[in-house]
């Protein structure tokens, strides 16, 4: 999910998450092996849901735990945080517990995993929430149909998303007073940031640093290829889910919709990434940026908050990560990523994915239902760490205390600007932002480079998106 003391994701790291994702062939091999008995707490019939450890404080997880029983005090239910440094290595020990039979029924999974676990772990929800359609239009009404297809997997529901974060911009406040400049308008685009970020340059000190980006699939390159009219991997829509979309969205908000993305050829060399890549390596050559390697997001709210920074991307998970940092929410503000040829933003989600193993599934729906609920959901991100799923709760009242001021941002990134869509997240993912951030370093790294980079980074992505999960 989210950690509010880091941006948005930490997402896949250097390959942590490598050993889990070789031991999937016997995994996939071996179901019959994994057995009730082989899962902790199955001798007394708990249903068992693993977390990212970071993701809910513990105060919320006991609220989460507690809650449900009431709810349903006929399941008996296990939460087990899993302490993990990002998605990549959470999804890594998922991989190696249920390689070792040891599964969880349940596991809080983000967009980065959301087609590996469809793919080769999870199980579609369809059939219930065909059941319980009724029950659940509520929830669908409240929720962006983006957000929804990012779940699906070649035409079947495998989650329900309860959080998203989108790429939008962050500004210090304070370091714009300093700089003379004022806060940019809607419709602003890669010029102008440009522009500001120079301003920025000369009116601060040697220590700041203009704008601050991670190496990584979310908040990276990404954006900027978004913005520019292009993507990593070629992308397409699978058919089906019309059973979903005629159930619960009006005909406009279901046009064009498919049953989930697919994303398959490399663009690497093409013109359109080649020019990103030589715009922000312009950046970094005017030193108005952090170089690839120097982009660790640990340290970004220290940075941001103590004004050492001026820009960065991140989602609304930050609202709540700043205000624990100390800064008002005079101190910062959020604008749309800067458009180029397109104003199309990437966002992640997450949620709930059953797994096979799980010889809960009845009692395994019953928990997706349940964390879908506003009032559940209320309670859970009552410390603003994300961006709810449900439009209605992205209010006034959530960022009264906590900012920024146009917190409308966050929601109208998917209501206002229809093409925005979930990162480039094939089954191969890992691999895929391996290559990723190894080549961006690359092409970054001096001037003249980016060409034989992308060329290199073509190929191999064309390897790694030929191979089976």
């Amino acid at each position: 999910m989210t950690d509010s003391l880091l941006p948005r994701r930490a997402l896949m790291r250097y390959g942590a998450y490598g050993a889990g994702a070789a031991a999937l062939a016997g995994v996939a091999a071996g179901w019959d092996r994994l057995t009730g008995a082989d899962i902790p707490g199955r001798d007394d019939g708990s249903l068992v849901i693993a977390t990212l450890g970071s993701a809910f404080n513990p105060e919320a997880q006991r609220a989460l735990r507690d809650g449900f029983r009431e709810a349903h005090p006929d399941i008996r239910i296990r939460i087990n945080p899993v302490q993990a440094y990002d998605w990549s290595d959470f999804f890594s020990k998922i991989l190696t517990q249920i390689a070792a039979g040891t599964a969880p029924d349940l596991v809080y999974v983000a967009t980065e995993g959301v087609q590996l676990f469809a793919q080769r772990l999870g199980v579609p929800l369809d059939r219930w929430a065909r059941r319980d359609a009724a029950e659940l239009r509520t929830y669908f009404a409240d929720v962006h149909p983006s957000l929804v297809e990012s779940m699906m997997y070649e035409g079947s529901l495998y989650q329900l998303p309860v959080e998203f974060n989108a790429a939008d911009m962050y500004l210090n406040t304070r370091v714009l007073a300093r700089t003379g400049a004022d806060l940019p308008d809607d419709d602003w685009t890669h010029d102008d940031f440009t522009t500001l970020l120079r301003a920025m340059k000369r009116s601060n000190g040697d220590r700041f640093t203009p704008y601050f980006w991670t190496n990584r699939l979310w908040g990276g390159v990404v954006p900027w290829l978004f913005a520019n009219g292009t993507n990593l991997l070629t992308e397409s829509k699978a058919p089906g889910g019309d059973w979903l979309w005629n159930a619960f969205y009006p005909e406009a908000q279901r046009r064009g919709r498919g049953g989930g993305y697919r994303w398959t050829t490399p663009l690497a060399d093409s013109d359109r990434v080649a020019e990103v890549y030589d715009y922000l390596s312009s950046l970094v050559q005017e030193d108005l940026c952090t170089r690839p390697e120097g982009g660790d997001g640990r340290n970004l709210v220290g940075v941001f908050s103590t004004g050492r920074v001026g820009v960065t991307p991140a989602g609304g998970f930050w609202a709540g990560g700043l205000h624990q940092a100390g800064m008002k929410p005079a101190d910062y503000d959020v604008r749309y990523f800067p458009r180029r040829r397109t104003r199309r933003h990437q966002f992640g989600a997450a949620g709930y994915a059953m797994l096979r193993t799980s010889k809960l599934r009845d009692e395994a729906w019953e928990f997706i239902k349940y964390t879908a609920r506003k009032d559940v959901m209320t309670q859970l991100f009552a410390a603003n760490q994300t961006t709810p799923a449900r439009r209605s709760m992205v209010d006034e009242a959530r960022y009264r205390e906590t900012g920024p001021a146009h917190w409308q941002v966050f929601y109208d990134t998917l209501d206002k600007i229809p093409t925005t869509g979930p990162i480039p997240a094939p089954p191969q993912v890992n691999e895929v932002e391996q290559l990723l951030i190894k080549h961006t370093g690359t092409a970054l790294s001096s001037p003249g480079a980016v060409r034989p980079a992308l060329r290199r980074l073509q190929g191999d992505l064309e390897q790694a998106m030929e191979r089976e999960v």
